[in-house]
Protein backbone atom coordinates (compact mmCIF):
# COMPACT_ATOMS: atom_id res chain seq x y z
CA UNK A 1 0.00 0.00 0.00
CA UNK A 2 3.09 2.67 1.00
CA UNK A 3 6.22 3.17 -0.50
CA UNK A 4 9.12 2.27 1.31
CA UNK A 5 9.86 4.77 4.41
CA UNK A 6 12.61 6.13 2.20
CA UNK A 7 10.05 8.10 0.53
CA UNK A 8 8.18 10.77 2.43
CA UNK A 9 4.55 11.00 2.81
CA UNK A 10 1.55 12.60 4.48
CA UNK A 11 -1.21 11.09 6.33
CA UNK A 12 -4.07 12.83 7.67
CA UNK A 13 -6.43 11.20 10.34
CA UNK A 14 -9.59 13.23 10.41
CA UNK A 15 -13.57 13.34 11.43
CA UNK A 16 -15.40 14.74 14.27
CA UNK A 17 -14.78 14.12 18.03
CA UNK A 18 -15.81 10.73 19.53
CA UNK A 19 -14.28 9.42 15.50
CA UNK A 20 -11.76 7.58 17.15
CA UNK A 21 -8.75 9.74 15.71
CA UNK A 22 -6.48 9.22 18.37
CA UNK A 23 -7.34 5.86 18.52
CA UNK A 24 -5.80 5.10 14.88
CA UNK A 25 -3.16 7.08 15.80
CA UNK A 26 -2.30 4.81 18.16
CA UNK A 27 -3.03 2.08 16.53
CA UNK A 28 -0.73 3.16 14.13
CA UNK A 29 2.25 3.88 16.76
CA UNK A 30 1.75 0.43 17.68
CA UNK A 31 2.41 -0.83 14.26
CA UNK A 32 5.66 1.50 13.99
CA UNK A 33 6.86 -0.07 17.03
CA UNK A 34 6.29 -3.48 16.09
CA UNK A 35 8.65 -2.69 13.20
CA UNK A 36 11.12 -0.57 15.35
CA UNK A 37 10.87 2.59 13.45
CA UNK A 38 12.02 5.51 14.74
CA UNK A 39 9.17 8.07 15.60
CA UNK A 40 8.39 11.23 17.88
CA UNK A 41 4.64 12.18 18.86
CA UNK A 42 3.70 15.88 19.34
CA UNK A 43 0.55 17.51 20.73
CA UNK A 44 -0.35 21.14 21.30
CA UNK A 45 0.11 21.81 25.13
CA UNK A 46 -3.48 23.92 24.55
CA UNK A 47 -5.03 20.17 24.97
CA UNK A 48 -5.18 18.75 28.42
CA UNK A 49 -8.83 17.27 28.42
CA UNK A 50 -7.36 13.82 29.79
CA UNK A 51 -3.87 14.54 31.01
CA UNK A 52 -1.15 17.31 31.34
CA UNK A 53 1.89 14.52 31.15
CA UNK A 54 3.75 14.36 28.00
CA UNK A 55 1.25 12.14 26.28
CA UNK A 56 -1.54 11.56 23.58
CA UNK A 57 -4.96 9.86 25.19
CA UNK A 58 -7.43 9.05 22.87
CA UNK A 59 -11.44 9.26 24.72
CA UNK A 60 -10.85 5.92 25.83
CA UNK A 61 -7.85 6.08 27.68
CA UNK A 62 -5.37 4.72 25.83
CA UNK A 63 -1.78 6.37 25.60
CA UNK A 64 1.30 7.19 23.49
CA UNK A 65 4.04 9.17 24.85
CA UNK A 66 4.13 12.62 23.14
CA UNK A 67 5.98 15.78 23.39
CA UNK A 68 3.83 19.21 24.18
CA UNK A 69 4.60 22.10 22.36
CA UNK A 70 3.34 25.50 21.96
CA UNK A 71 4.15 26.07 18.26
CA UNK A 72 4.75 24.54 14.90
CA UNK A 73 8.30 25.60 15.05
CA UNK A 74 9.12 23.81 17.97
CA UNK A 75 8.50 20.49 15.96
CA UNK A 76 11.29 21.09 14.04
CA UNK A 77 13.51 21.88 16.62
CA UNK A 78 13.12 18.69 18.61
CA UNK A 79 13.65 17.08 15.20
CA UNK A 80 16.64 18.64 14.85
CA UNK A 81 18.30 17.90 18.28
CA UNK A 82 17.42 14.78 18.26
CA UNK A 83 20.70 12.12 17.82
CA UNK A 84 18.86 9.53 16.01
CA UNK A 85 17.33 9.51 12.94
CA UNK A 86 13.59 9.41 12.25
CA UNK A 87 11.44 7.21 10.38
CA UNK A 88 8.26 8.91 11.17
CA UNK A 89 6.53 11.91 13.08
CA UNK A 90 2.87 11.64 14.88
CA UNK A 91 0.96 15.29 15.19
CA UNK A 92 -2.08 14.74 16.96
CA UNK A 93 -4.86 17.94 17.38
CA UNK A 94 -3.66 19.62 14.34
CA UNK A 95 -6.30 21.79 14.11
CA UNK A 96 -4.93 23.72 17.10
CA UNK A 97 -1.57 24.85 15.56
CA UNK A 98 -0.79 27.82 13.85
CA UNK A 99 -0.74 28.00 9.95
CA UNK A 100 3.17 27.25 9.93
CA UNK A 101 1.84 23.63 10.49
CA UNK A 102 1.43 23.00 6.88
CA UNK A 103 4.94 24.24 5.88
CA UNK A 104 6.49 21.97 8.76
CA UNK A 105 4.46 18.92 7.80
CA UNK A 106 5.16 19.33 3.92
CA UNK A 107 8.91 19.89 4.67
CA UNK A 108 9.26 17.02 6.65
CA UNK A 109 8.00 14.18 3.94
CA UNK A 110 9.74 15.91 1.91
CA UNK A 111 12.93 14.80 3.45
CA UNK A 112 11.87 11.37 3.47
CA UNK A 113 9.43 10.82 6.82
CA UNK A 114 5.97 9.14 7.15
CA UNK A 115 4.55 12.11 8.37
CA UNK A 116 1.38 11.01 10.32
CA UNK A 117 -1.85 14.00 11.47
CA UNK A 118 -4.60 13.86 13.20
CA UNK A 119 -7.10 16.27 14.05
CA UNK A 120 -10.90 17.58 13.76
CA UNK A 121 -11.57 18.61 10.22
CA UNK A 122 -14.68 20.94 11.42
CA UNK A 123 -14.61 23.09 13.99
CA UNK A 124 -18.28 23.03 16.34
CA UNK A 125 -19.22 25.45 13.64
CA UNK A 126 -19.04 23.03 10.81
CA UNK A 127 -16.22 25.01 9.46
CA UNK A 128 -13.33 24.04 8.18
CA UNK A 129 -11.05 24.07 11.38
CA UNK A 130 -7.50 25.93 11.58
CA UNK A 131 -5.23 24.62 9.37
CA UNK A 132 -6.84 21.04 8.46
CA UNK A 133 -8.18 22.00 4.86
CA UNK A 134 -4.26 22.80 3.66
CA UNK A 135 -3.19 19.60 5.83
CA UNK A 136 -5.97 17.76 3.96
CA UNK A 137 -5.12 19.04 0.53
CA UNK A 138 -1.34 18.63 0.93
CA UNK A 139 -1.74 14.72 2.39
CA UNK A 140 -1.15 11.70 0.18
CA UNK A 141 -3.78 9.80 2.31
CA UNK A 142 -6.66 10.91 4.19
CA UNK A 143 -8.60 8.35 6.12
CA UNK A 144 -11.89 10.49 7.34
CA UNK A 145 -13.50 8.48 10.72
CA UNK A 146 -17.40 8.97 11.48
CA UNK A 147 -18.97 8.74 14.88
CA UNK A 148 -22.27 7.66 15.70
CA UNK A 149 -25.04 10.77 15.58
CA UNK A 150 -26.75 10.49 19.68
CA UNK A 151 -29.82 12.07 18.36
CA UNK A 152 -30.13 9.79 14.97
CA UNK A 153 -27.86 7.01 15.44
CA UNK A 154 -26.27 7.84 11.76
CA UNK A 155 -22.99 8.08 10.74
CA UNK A 156 -21.73 11.96 12.43
CA UNK A 157 -19.77 13.95 11.01
CA UNK A 158 -19.30 17.15 12.95
CA UNK A 159 -18.96 18.14 16.42
CA UNK A 160 -21.83 19.62 18.29
CA UNK A 161 -20.82 21.83 21.06
CA UNK A 162 -23.01 22.31 24.30
CA UNK A 163 -23.04 24.82 26.67
CA UNK A 164 -25.81 24.62 29.39
CA UNK A 165 -27.47 21.62 27.56
CA UNK A 166 -27.88 24.10 24.95
CA UNK A 167 -26.53 24.67 21.11
CA UNK A 168 -23.66 27.19 21.26
CA UNK A 169 -24.07 30.09 18.87
CA UNK A 170 -22.32 30.86 16.19
CA UNK A 171 -20.23 34.11 17.41
CA UNK A 172 -18.96 31.81 19.98
CA UNK A 173 -15.03 31.31 20.17
CA UNK A 174 -13.92 28.46 17.92
CA UNK A 175 -11.46 26.98 20.58
CA UNK A 176 -12.90 25.41 24.00
CA UNK A 177 -11.27 22.61 24.85
CA UNK A 178 -13.33 20.04 25.97
CA UNK A 179 -14.70 16.38 25.94
CA UNK A 180 -17.99 14.98 26.85
CA UNK A 181 -19.40 17.38 28.86
CA UNK A 182 -19.08 20.26 25.88
CA UNK A 183 -19.52 17.82 22.84
CA UNK A 184 -21.03 15.18 21.06
CA UNK A 185 -21.61 13.94 17.75
CA UNK A 186 -24.02 15.05 15.48
CA UNK A 187 -25.15 13.67 11.53
CA UNK A 188 -25.45 17.10 9.08
CA UNK A 189 -29.42 16.97 9.83
CA UNK A 190 -29.04 17.04 13.77
CA UNK A 191 -25.84 19.56 13.88
CA UNK A 192 -27.52 22.60 15.38
CA UNK A 193 -25.54 26.35 15.27
CA UNK A 194 -28.15 28.94 16.46
CA UNK A 195 -27.53 32.35 14.69
CA UNK A 196 -25.48 30.29 11.51
CA UNK A 197 -26.64 31.68 8.26
CA UNK A 198 -28.96 29.21 6.31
Amino acid sequence: MYHSYQDGFIEVVCGPMFAGKTEELIRRIKRLEYAKQNFLVFKPKIDNRYSNKNEIVSHNLSTAEAILVESSVEILEHINKSQIKMDAIIIDEAQFFDEGIVGVVDRLADKGLRVIVGGLDRNFKGEPFGPMPQLLAIAEFVTKLTAICVKSGKPATRTQRIINEKPAFYEDPVILVGAKESYEPRSRQCHDVPRKEK
